[in-house]
């Protein structure tokens, strides 16, 4: 899969007709073509608040999303831009201009609601744009944030319902607040505050129990619980001249007011330095063609009628993608062994230590690739693969050995055959002529260079083909006593039962060496599952302690507030979080045991590694 070219103009990706949203086919292939991370920014807010201005700033251009100068809503659905990060190297920003919220001529608020909440699950990073201030009617503007709780769930499980809402903060994008045509002094009594302090400022809390005011506070509430990581800009108005400003896209920079210029400036050096890359929980890191399969995921949803579930889109992603790392994996494997594997290797062992070097690199892949592979189903399923791949190449190895060895010594034994035929031996003095024949064609067969593995098989069972013309000849030589006959006959059948002898050891060999090989398997799927597994399980108690920090630092201002009930109930939620954290660690050491269970059970003589299951067992849980 390659990355996509850098778009030279924005398309629509989510398209919003007879208020029903539809996935865009041809966005969306671009979409899932990208390979990179991706650094996903939305931009919400009310219709002609000037949203597509900033993302075509962040494009690098003046124009590219629609802008409007009438009273219409230019923008439908959901715009996609893709280009190449500025700052962060192999990452492609992607930027999405979503419809106006609130545009009359659509009298369907739900719609908006859908836009809004998509907006939140695609971002990594949210940009709220609105107009002039940050007060009342703005919050109230805002409500499409408190509604959230009704639109996206966490977990599949009825249980989890209640608790959804408290863990938005896991996965919810960081919040940017941009406020158009700004005209008030930053400043609280007196004193000068910055952009961020006017944001917090206006999302505090009003101590009053009537119902309005509680209404009123839920925006801000939501806000605050949702989005810990906040920022906000306020911008000038961009030109005073009201004709120009109708079309801002081919306004002059020159023209532009200084003061506005240099807050557009700030406001994408901020997003380029400091708008992360998508990633789901765990760490998982999104590229363009995860989002496009989560967005895919999404709308379907919405469309049939429900709300659309994280974790359901998670696993649903992990199956397509623990899929495609299978074959991806499987598919190295067998390209990286036909490019090492010089066929036919003189030992099995020579075989063998390449396919664990290909097998280790194959297994890597997968890791890299996979996510959230439960009980290792897709771990597995590799495992078994790359054991069948192995023993087809282990009998394409024996095959070429065999046909290559019986070819060398069919052109060896020409002349002796012919001889035979001729009957040539059929004289006195004929057996120690045969021999003598036999011996230079045994002598000739084993100078001759890279004839693999089968090399002593064959040659036993060419000898085997001989054995009754040799008999023959050897009892009608009359130059031979009958002693001398007899004493022939054993040395024959002696070297004959001594070679079957070496053959038979030559392969208990090889059976030990496959089991070793087999070992080495088991040793490396555990090495690189335990690695696999710490790496994820420090990214979810990374998130964890973020989650906690953040839900802290909320607890503090409530309580500095006066709002000791509220603080209470998230002091609840970080008791339930770290309860739940000490509920994973527990069951961690029954999981592992049952991942060596499953990756014992498909690995033939596996019952040997139990020990070195066990083993690797105790020290990762010392």
């Amino acid at each position: 899969m390659a990355s996509v070219v850098p778009m030279e103009a924005p398309m629509c990706l989510v398209e919003n007709r007879d208020r029903k949203l539809t996935v865009n086919p041809k966005a969306l292939q671009i979409l899932t073509s990208i390979d990179k991370p991706v650094v996903v920014v939305a931009i919400v807010g009310l219709y002609r608040t000037g949203k597509s201005y900033l993302m075509n700033r962040l494009a690098g251009k003046n124009s590219g999303f629609a802008l409007g100068s009438t009273v219409q809503s230019e923008t439908k659905g959901i715009w996609m831009w893709c280009v190449l990060h500025p700052r962060k190297l192999d990452h492609i920003l992607v930027l999405l201009d979503t419809e106006g919220l609130g545009d009359m001529e659509k009298g369907d608020s739900m719609n908006d609601s859908w836009i809004f909440a998509l907006a939140v699950l695609l971002s990594s990073t949210f940009v709220y744009n609105s107009m002039k201030t940050i007060n009342h009617q703005a919050l109230e503007q805002m409500h499409y944030v408190t509604e959230l709780t009704e639109l996206i769930k966490t977990k599949s499980s009825p249980k989890a319902a209640r608790k959804d809402s408290a863990e938005f903060v896991g996965f919810f994008p960081d919040f940017v607040w941009a406020v158009r045509d700004f005209s008030l002094e930053l400043k609280i009594d007196g004193y000068p505050i910055t952009p961020d302090q006017y944001l917090e400022n206006a999302l505090k809390l009003i101590k009053d129990k009537h119902p309005k005011v509680q209404r009123a506070n839920l925006p801000r509430e939501c806000i605050r619980k949702f989005f810990p990581k906040r920022k906000c800009f306020t911008f000038d108005c961009p030109i005073y001249d009201k004709k120009l400003l109708t079309c801002l896209q081919n306004v002059q920079e020159s023209q532009l007011e200084p003061e506005f210029k240099s807050q557009t400036d700030n406001f994408c050096s901020y997003i380029f330095s400091n708008a992360k890359p998508k990633i789901l929980s765990g760490g998982i890191m999104v590229n363009g063609n995860r989002l496009g399969k989560l967005l895919e995921t999404y709308v379907k949803t919405i469309s049939s009628g429900d709300i659309p579930c994280l974790e359901n889109a998670v696993l649903s992603l992990a199956q397509i993608e623990n899929s495609a790392a299978v074959q991806k994996a499987a598919e190295h494997y067998v390209a990286l062994m036909a490019l090492k594997v010089n066929f036919p290797t003189e030992t099995l062992q020579d075989l063998l230590s390449v396919h664990t070097l290909c097998e280790k690199e194959a297994l890597s892949i997968f890791m890299k690739h996979s996510f959230k592979d439960e009980n290792q189903k897709f771990q597995k399923e590799l495992v078994q693969i790359l054991e069948t791949k192995k023993d087809g190449f282990i009998r394409q190895n024996e095959e070429i050995s065999t046909k290559n060895c019986q070819t060398q010594l069919e052109h060896l034994s020409q002349s002796l055959r012919q001889a035979i035929s001729k009957g040539t031996f059929s004289v006195s003095g004929g057996y120690n002529l045969y021999k003598k024949k036999k011996e230079e064609i045994i002598n000739n067969y084993l100078q001759v260079p890279r004839k693999g593995l089968k090399a002593d098989e064959v040659l036993q069972k060419f000898l085997q083909s001989l054995a009754v013309t040799e008999d023959s000849i050897l009892q009608t030589d009359q130059a031979l006593t009958e002693q001398e006959k007899a004493l022939q006959d054993e040395q024959f059948k002696r070297e004959a039962a001594e070679k079957e002898m070496l053959l038979l050891k030559q392969q208990q060999v090889e059976i030990h060496q496959n089991m070793e090989a087999q070992q080495r398997t088991f040793e490396e799927n555990i090495i690189q599952l335990k690695r696999k597994m710490e790496e994820e399980r420090n990214k979810i108690l990374e998130e964890q302690n973020m989650i906690l920090d953040a839900k802290l630092k909320e607890q503090k201002k409530l309580l500095e507030e006066g709002f000791h009930e509220k603080a209470e109930e998230i002091n609840t939620q970080m008791e339930n979080l770290q309860k739940e954290m000490r509920e994973a660690e527990s069951k961690k050491s029954s999981w592992w045991l049952s991942s060596l269970d499953g990756l014992m059970a498909i690995l033939p003589n596996a019952g040997k590694f139990v020990e070195l299951g066990l083993n690797a067992f105790s020290r990762f849980f010392k």
